[in-house]
């Protein structure tokens, strides 16, 4: 049963999966996360907070999420990221800066 529908980064998923019983799809999953998983909690935390705090109207959680597992390196991968809505070069500016600190 779906309590709750919110996106979760990789760290947040791999701190839930430690709170639940072994299973091979858990192993799974956490070897996923391992091979993938780019940056550690607290600082997908942070760039998380310090991209709400851009203001931006067009950027959702949603994106939030997927720029904190993937980390775009540019314009190109980020728009990639936005497929729904295009990012004009000031707001597309102001999100790689952020992501640059956490590189």
């Amino acid at each position: 049963m779906i309590k709750n529908l919110q996106p979760l980064d990789m760290s947040e998923v791999k701190k839930i999966l430690g709170s639940l019983e072994d299973t091979e799809k858990k192993k799974q999953l956490e070897a996923f996360i391992k091979k993938f998983s780019k940056i550690k909690q607290e600082k997908a935390k942070q760039l998380k907070k310090e991209l709400n705090e851009l203001g931006l109207i067009k950027l959702k959680q949603e994106h939030a999420v997927k720029i904190v597992d993937v980390l775009p390196e540019d314009a190109a991968d980020l728009n990639k990221i936005f497929i729904d809505v295009s990012l004009d070069e000031d707001e597309t500016n102001k999100i790689l800066e952020v992501i640059k600190k956490y590189k």
